[in-house]
C-alpha cells in the first residue's frame, strides 16, 4: 500500500479513540455531524492526486521501492524540493476553499525536523528509528499531525521548577522500561488530531538540564491507550441567516491531548532526555512549519484580494482613486508574500542533509502576512461598507412580500444582481471572523516569536552595513 483513498483514509479512522467533543464521546468521528465536516476537510489531502493537473505535486516515486507515495513525506534535499513542496500546500489549501487540509503538512515538518536533529545528535539509533518511522508513514500513507504547545501552566517558569502548581504542565518521562517509555501531560491547540492517523509529539521550548525528562519526542497513534483529546467547538455550517451554498463548508477542530500514562515503544522515541538537542528540534520545526504557513496563507490572500475587488465592483466605485489606492494595496500585500515564500525556498540551506528554507526570508514573509492582515481587513470592510452588518437576511429574502424592497433598495451597481451582492456580503463575514484573525496571529507563532528570529538573522546584516558605512565615513577601525 503506498496511496490511501479519502475513503480509505476515512475507515482507518474508526479505531476506538478517545475524542470528546461539547461533553459527550465521540464513539465514531466519521460521523459525527459536526466532526464530519473536519474529516472532509483533511480527506482533501487524499483527493487531490485524482485530479490530474495536480498530481504531480502530490506524488513522488519512492526512492527504495520505486511505488508511488505522498509528496509530503518525501524529505526535501534541495530548492526545488522546497517549491514544489509549498506549491502542493498551495494546491491543497485552494482545493479545500482556503482550508489547509493538515493531513500531512505539518507532520511531514516534524519528520525533517526530527531527522535533522537525530543527524546532528550523531545518533544512530534515533537517525534508524526516524528514517524506519518515515517509510512507516509512507508506505501507509498515514496523516499524521503535529503536537507541540504544551499547556506551560506559570509561563514565567520553566517545566521543572518548583514553583509550578504540578510537574505535568509539559509532556514528560514518567517511567523508563526495557521496551519503552511512559509519559504524561497535555498538549493544546493541536489541529486537525481528532482525525488523524499518528501524532508527533515534540518539545515547544528549549529544555535546560534539570529539564531533561521534558526533552522528548515521540510519535503515538491517535487511538493509543491513555490518548485522551477534548475538542473546541466550532461553527461547521453556514448559518441559516446566509444565502445557501452547496459548496463544502471547511473547518478544523483544535485540541487539548492528554497523555495519561501513556506507553510509547523505543522505536518511537526520536529523543529522551537529551535536552541540548532540544534547541535544533524547536527551532527547525518552527523555522519548516512557518514555512508551511507561509505557503497555505497565499490562497488565504488571494480570496481577500478576490473579495475586496468583487464588493469594490458590486458597490460601483471599483474605479475611484481611493478605491485603486486600496485594491493596490492589496494586490502588494499579496504579490509580496508570494515573492517571499518563494524567495525563501529559493535561498535554501542544508541542514545535515535535509533542505530548510531562508529563516529571514520565511520569517519575514510569515511576520508580512500577519502584521498587515488587519489592514487588508479593513479595506475589505471600508469597500463593503454598513451594509457588511446591517444587510437583511436570507430568511427576508425568501419572504415574496419582502424581496422586492430587497431587490430594490439593497442593489449596487447597474446589471450587478442583488443576490450576487448580499451573497458577496455572506462570504466577507466568513472570511474575517474573529476566530481566523486568532489564528493569522497566533498560528506558527506571534508576531514577536518572527520579530526575534528576524533580529537573530539580522545581526549579520546590522553588523555588514555598519562596516560599510563606517568605510565610506573613513571611521577609525578601533572605534
Amino acid at each position: 500500500m503506498a496511496l490511501m483513498t479519502a475513503d480509505e483514509y476515512r475507515e482507518r479512522l474508526r479505531d476506538g479513540r478517545e475524542v470528546w467533543y461539547k461533553g459527550r464521546r465521540i464513539e465514531d468521528v466519521t460521523l459525527d455531524p459536526d466532526i464530519r465536516v473536519c474529516v472532509d476537510t483533511m480527506a482533501v489531502d487524499y483527493e487531490l492526486p485524482e485530479h490530474g493537473e495536480l498530481r504531480h505535486l502530490g506524488v513522488v516515486r519512492d526512492p527504495e521501492t520505486g511505488e508511488e507515495q505522498s509528496r509530503y513525506y518525501h524529505i526535501p534535499r534541495n530548492g526545488d524540493d522546497l517549491l514544489l513542496h509549498q506549491e502542493l500546500i498551495v494546491a491543497g489549501t485552494r482545493l479545500g476553499d482556503g482550508f489547509i487540509p493538515f493531513a500531512k503538512d505539518i507532520g511531514a515538518d516534524v519528520l525533517s525536523a526530527i531527522e535533522i536533529t537525530a543527524r546532528r545528535l550523531g545518533s544512530q539509533d534515533y537517525i534508524d528509528r526516524i528514517g524506519a518511522y518515515g517509510r512507516y508513514l509512507r508506505q501507509n500513507d498515514l496523516a499524521v499531525v503535529a503536537a507541540v504547545t504544551d499547556v506551560k501552566g506559570d509561563r514565567m517558569l520553566r517545566p521543572s521548577d518548583p514553583g509550578q502548581a504540578h510537574e505535568d504542565y509539559y509532556v514528560h518521562v514518567v517511567e523508563r522500561r526495557p521496551d519503552g517509555i511512559v509519559v504524561r501531560g497535555a498538549k493544546t491547540h493541536i489541529s486537525g488530531a481528532a482525525y488523524a492517523h499518528e501524532m508527533f509529539v515534540i518539545p515547544c521550548r528549549t529544555m535546560g538540564e534539570a529539564d531533561k525528562d521534558y526533552a522528548l519526542a515521540f510519535a503515538v497513534p491517535c487511538n493509543q491507550p491513555g490518548v485522551r483529546q477534548i475538542l473546541r467547538p466550532f461553527h461547521s455550517r453556514i448559518s441559516s441567516l446566509e444565502f445557501p451554498n452547496t459548496r463544502p463548508v471547511r473547518v478544523h477542530t483544535e485540541s487539548l491531548v492528554i497523555f495519561d500514562d501513556v506507553f510509547v515503544p523505543w522505536e518511537r522515541v526520536f529523543l529522551d532526555g537529551e535536552w541540548q538537542a532540544s534547541n535544533t528540534l524547536v527551532h527547525s520545526f518552527a523555522l519548516l512549519h512557518r514555512r508551511t504557513g507561509v505557503a497555505y496563507r497565499i490562497p488565504m490572500s488571494e480570496q481577500l484580494v478576490g473579495v475586496a475587488q468583487a464588493i469594490a465592483e458590486y458597490n460601483g466605485v471599483a474605479k475611484a482613486p481611493h478605491v485603486v489606492e486600496k485594491l493596490t494595496d492589496m494586490v502588494i500585500y499579496l504579490e509580496t508574500l508570494k515573492g517571499l515564500a518563494r524567495a525563501s525556498c529559493l535561498d535554501y540551506t542544508l541542514h545535515d542533509g535535509v533542505a530548510v528554507p531562508s529563516p529571514m526570508l520565511t520569517n519575514l514573509a510569515k511576520f508580512h502576512f500577519a502584521d498587515r492582515y488587519h489592514d487588508m481587513v479593513k479595506i475589505i470592510e471600508d469597500l463593503a461598507g454598513g451594509v457588511l452588518v446591517t444587510a437583511t437576511t436570507y430568511a427576508d429574502w425568501q419572504r415574496d412580500e419582502l424581496r422586492p424592497d430587497i431587490e430594490k433598495y439593497l442593489g449596487g451597481k447597474a446589471g450587478i444582481p442583488t443576490e450576487a451582492r448580499l451573497r458577496m456580503l455572506d462570504l466577507i463575514r466568513r472570511l474575517t471572523r474573529s476566530e481566523l484573525e486568532t489564528i493569522v496571529l497566533q498560528g506558527e507563532g506571534s508576531l514577536m516569536a518572527q520579530r526575534m528570529t528576524i533580529f537573530f538573522e539580522a545581526r549579520r546584516i546590522l553588523q555588514n552595513a555598519k562596516a560599510l558605512v563606517e568605510e565610506i565615513a573613513q571611521v577609525p577601525r578601533e572605534a
